[in-house]
């Protein structure tokens, strides 16, 4: 195996991705915070991009909107294959994570909300900040301690924090954003349509087109105007990103090796874990510690800290719960109460669309440090929490796997 190949292939690990992408963040964080601040924020700052198409953005704005779009379009593939051939093919499976999101979005802004009820002026205009979980964080976070974790928690989490970040964005959209180029998103929706026609389209005309055409050719200029679409019209870019992963086609055709679906995550799998997040989190991650004077006496700082510890724990948890209770919805038989509890410490990671909100909340320098930083002490111990309770899980897990191995090779040879 040639040495691309297998570098290629070492990313396609989570726990190597994820590896990559907190170093990254660990960098952008000493960075920030060292004598060498002033180059970080002129790099990040740093803009660059056609000016007539309103794209000359920031490298933070190019890493965020753009690099970040290539990873929730394999999160959304990734929910595509399990809707249609794994886990969430069961209704009864997929409504639980989709409750405990819902859950974990309502809860901690309403923390924020209780814990800010006495605050005057900008102060409350925060509740979105807690409300969100940084699927990057999580994913990587439990890729690198939980080797031995079933796969349907994976899955789980990927549905939660999902499902999470498009609430988080929808309130960004509505709440947060002075205005939506209605033209822009109705051009963004119809070329999604023309998108999802071309791959899932059986008409003799569309097969002639996927014929004829490389799919790099057809669908990759396709997605590129559907982002700056997205982009132009105020929605979070990532939303196409995640639109696009939705509608990839799942199954191969006649004459195909393997479906469109896989393809893509093949090939973009190592781009995305290699490249995308850690240049993400390095453009990020890079929070400023300076000017904390009066932080922990701070209404800004309880109210993101306990929304995104508490808050978060006990809506995810909480509404995965009672649904379980109140309908047909269950766990997979693979997974206990305590596997969840673990991913729902995990749920308290805001970071980085924490980051977004609060930045587009506040406009005193005082009120934002407050939020930034609490956002950062809240991930960070979300992050330590969840790394001890689901590593305790993970060695669980590794003696069930030990003890079932012997039986399961006495059958065999059976």
């Amino acid at each position: 195996m040639s040495v691309p190949s297998r570098i290629s292939a070492a990313l396609r690990s989570d726990a190597v991705g994820g590896s990559l992408l907190i170093g990254a963040a660990a960098l952008a964080l000493a960075w920030a915070n060292s004598p060498l601040a002033a180059s970080y924020e002129a790099l990040r700052s740093f803009t660059f991009g056609p000016a007539s198409l309103h794209l000359d953005l920031s490298m933070e704005t190019w890493a965020a909107d753009g690099l970040l779009a290539v990873f929730f379009f394999i999160v959304g593939n990734e929910l595509k294959q399990e809707l249609v051939h794994g886990e969430l093919r069961d209704p009864r499976r997929a409504a639980l994570p989709i409750a405990a999101a819902l859950g974990g979005v309502a809860v901690p802004a309403l923390v924020f909300l209780a814990v800010n009820a006495s605050a005057t002026g900008e102060a409350i205009g925060g509740w979105g900040i807690p409300m969100a979980t940084d699927i990057a964080f999580a994913v990587a976070i439990l890729a690198v301690v939980g080797s031995h974790l079933p796969t349907p928690l994976r899955t789980f989490l990927l549905t939660l924090a999902t499902v999470d970040d498009m609430c988080a964005v929808l309130v960004i959209a509505v709440a947060y954003t002075t205005g939506i180029d209605l033209v822009a998103l109705t051009l963004a929706v119809a070329a999604l349509a023309v998108f999802g026609y071309l791959q899932n389209g059986s008409s003799a005309a569309v097969t002639r087109v996927r014929a004829t055409v490389p799919a790099w050719l057809l669908f990759t200029p396709l997605g590129v105007v559907i982002w700056a679409l997205m982009h132009a019209s105020g929605v979070h870019a990532t939303i196409a990103g995640v639109a696009m992963g939705l509608l990839m086609r799942t199954r191969p055709r006649d004459g195909e090796r393997v479906s469109p679906s896989h393809r893509a995550e093949e090939v973009l799998r190592p781009f995305s874990a290699g490249v995308a997040l850690p240049v993400f989190a390095l453009m990020s991650a890079g929070v400023s510690l300076s000017g904390t004077d009066g932080f922990f006496a701070s209404t800004i700082t309880w109210g993101v800290l306990v929304g995104l510890l508490a808050g978060k724990f006990a809506g995810i948890l909480g509404a995965t719960w009672i649904t379980s209770r109140l309908t047909s919805a269950h766990l997979n038989p693979r997974l206990g109460w305590a596997d969840i509890a673990g991913i729902t410490v995990l749920g308290g990671i805001g970071f980085t669309v924490s980051l977004l909100i609060a930045e587009l909340s506040y406009d005193s320098q005082a009120h934002l440090t407050d939020a930034k930083g609490a956002i950062l002490l809240a991930s960070t111990a979300a992050a330590l929490l969840a790394a001890l309770a689901l590593g305790h899980r993970n060695r669980h897990h590794r003696r069930l796997t030990a003890r079932a191995e012997p039986q399961d090779w006495a059958r065999t040879s059976e």
